[in-house]
């Protein structure tokens, strides 16, 4: 429960905090070239469409500010004014596009799809398969402030069907729930309020970034034909909830189909590596991104950097598979980026390298290469 000079808190800024993040007024915000809301008819619930029509198309270069949702709270059976307000959201508090994609659930498939909603996908003009799509975060604002989070003695890492679970494992003294968490800006800074005497900083990024992929029936995720459910990231990166992709990071995707086709989503305000109960802070975000067409470029995995870190990946159902294939992508860029032999690359990467595991709930796990920018000097 919330102490009570947190409630108070809470009360004096959730309505000025839900119409500042929601508007849209920063600079950033302002600037960019292009807007795509999160409308039923911008949004699809939990695959990548190939066929859909782009709800808008730019050319390399362009700016586009994106409306997100999160799927917690618009995706369940109860409307969102019941599920929501049991857990202390006000109707006011509400977006207006959670009522909306609530009300279009009925006619959508969902067949091998997974949960989330996801907004997209913009087409960028002239983009082929073989070529990578770079997409620079500028910025990342919450839409309402607050978020949710789930747990359970079942879920996350501790699922049954998680690789490292044991048939004798004993259940977890730990109970089910969705966990309502507010954000507020405390001393200048943007914070969940988790309890007494504990904020989190938020650090948002969108958890969901893709170019629309080649499915193939029996990879993970793909049971129907052409259908990629959104749960598992890939070469196409996906759910990668790399939770270092926030405003100032760029992320590096092979494109796979024609005009790339790229889908933006489950946005999460803070998440620490694992993601181990599942879920991060859901709570829905704008983001505004550059994206920059590379032809003829190669990638055997997405890659990412910050103004400090490169940010190479390993995916596999295995994590310790993804470990390896981390390493192997980490020795790849520093033979090709920097002209070691690939045994100094390894011996670089054991001494230097810090390899984390980025998330390991989403069927494929992630685990993460992050090379200093410092080693390099000059």
């Amino acid at each position: 429960m919330l102490a009570g000079n947190v409630r108070t808190l809470v009360a004096g800024i959730s309505a000025t905090l839900l119409m500042a993040a929601g508007s849209g007024t920063t600079a950033a915000a302002q600037d960019a070239d292009h807007f795509v809301p999160s409308r039923p008819e911008t949004v699809s619930w939990g695959w990548f469409p190939l066929d859909k029509p782009p709800v808008l198309t730019i050319d390399s270069g362009d700016t586009v500010r994106i409306d997100t949702l999160s799927h917690a709270g618009a995706t369940q059976n109860d409307h969102p004014d019941l599920s929501l307000g049991l857990l202390g959201v006000t109707p006011d508090e509400i977006l207006p596009d959670v009522l909306d994609f609530w009300a279009s659930r009925p006619g959508r498939p969902r067949e091998g799809r997974s949960g989330h909603v996801i907004t997209g996908p913009i087409a960028i003009r002239g983009a082929e398969p073989g070529d990578v799509l770079e997409i620079q975060v500028l910025e990342i604002a919450t839409r309402v402030p607050y978020g949710i989070n789930n747990t359970s003695p079942t879920g996350g890492v501790f699922s049954p069907a998680y690789p490292g679970s044991r048939p004798d494992d004993a259940r977890r003294d730990i109970a089910a729930g969705r966990h309502l968490i507010r954000t507020a800006v405390v001393n200048s800074r943007e914070v969940a309020l988790f309890g007494d005497g504990i904020h989190v900083p938020l650090a948002p990024f969108m958890g969901i970034m893709a170019v629309a992929p080649d499915p193939v029936v029996g990879e993970p995720g793909v049971t129907v034909p052409g259908v990629q459910a959104s749960r598992p990231p890939g070469l196409f990166g996906g759910n990668l909830d790399v939770k270092d992709l926030t405003a100032g990071s760029t992320l590096y995707l092979p494109v796979l189909q024609p005009d790339a086709l790229f889908y933006v989503g489950d946005p999460h305000s803070a998440q620490g590596d694992g993601e181990v109960s599942g879920t991060a802070i859901e709570q829905s975000l704008t983001g505004t991104f550059r994206f920059v067409l590379h032809e003829d470029r190669e990638l055997t995995a997405p890659r990412a950097e910050t103004d400090t870190h490169y940010v190479l990946m390993g995916i596999d159902l295995d994590l310790d598979r993804a470990l390896q294939k981390a390493v192997e992508e980490v020795v790849a860029f520093l033979t090709a980026e920097h002209g070691l032999s690939p045994d100094r690359a390894l011996s670089l990467a054991s001494i230097a390298v810090d390899f984390q595991v980025a998330e390991a709930v989403d069927l494929t796990q992630v685990v993460t290469g992050r090379i200093p920018k410092s080693l390099f000097g000059r």
